[in-house]
């Protein structure tokens, strides 16, 4: 039965459906090789991620090398809902080995919620851009999605800052920030989005995300106070 196709279907499945950790561990030394061989970044309060059980980093987006400057700047590794449009051609097993979630942002797509679900069950580090695409980076705007995730997990929520990678363009290559150039990412206090009643109602979900916003709107302008950007 070892070569039987029908197990390796099902093993294809589970692959498929399942995030694997051991492939976010490996993207995460990817990402630490190449953000820090191109860029500097400057990590602040990464000692707040707790060092164990499931968390839901939350952060910013102005630019495409968001995802990945956190991705090698975390000290955990991370699956990241990634768009589905990104999954093309050979980024489509890269992005699978390294445990990242597809996801279908037109529909409600339940396969990617039920994988990311899976990442926070057995107490790995799932990461979300709440903003749900690129645009000024300042949570002006938090979709519902990230409130779902931290009420019915309870996972606690990290706000993450990414800031420095929109500022301007490289001279090299010019949709991306200057080679060598400083990058902050400033890690905040986690926090628990509900508010302790269990209750996953639509009315304590609306409550849920703007509590959220709250906190990582704070986290944003706090951190650039920090850094004086």
């Amino acid at each position: 039965m070892r070569g039987d196709p029908r197990q390796r279907e099902a093993a294809g499945r589970v692959s498929d459906d399942v995030p694997p950790p051991r492939g976010a561990a490996v993207g995460r030394r990817i990402g630490t090789g190449v953000m820090y061989g191109l860029w500097r970044p400057r990590v602040l309060g990464a000692w707040r991620v707790p060092g164990s059980g499931p968390v839901i980093l939350a952060g910013n987006h102005a630019h495409l090398i968001d995802g990945p400057m956190l991705l090698g700047t975390a000290p955990r590794p991370v699956h990241f809902l990634v768009k589905k449009e990104a999954f093309t051609g050979p980024l489509d097993p890269f992005l699978r080995s390294i445990g990242q979630v597809k996801v279908d942002r037109s529909v409600p797509d339940r396969a990617a919620i039920g994988r990311a679900l899976s990442v926070l069950e057995r107490g790995g580090v799932l990461g979300i851009f709440p903003e749900g695409t690129r645009g000024n980076g300042d949570f002006g705007e938090v979709r519902a999605g990230l409130a779902y995730f931290a009420v019915r997990s309870g996972a606690p929520v990290v706000p993450v800052a990414v800031l420095g990678t929109a500022e301007r363009r490289g001279r090299v290559v010019g949709a991306l920030p200057p080679l060598r150039g400083r990058v902050d990412v400033v890690f905040g206090e986690p926090f628990a989005a509900d508010d302790g009643s269990g209750r996953r109602t639509r009315k304590a979900l609306d409550a849920a995300t703007a509590r959220i916003q709250e906190r990582l709107t704070r986290h944003l302008a706090d951190a650039r106070r920090r850094t004086g950007r």
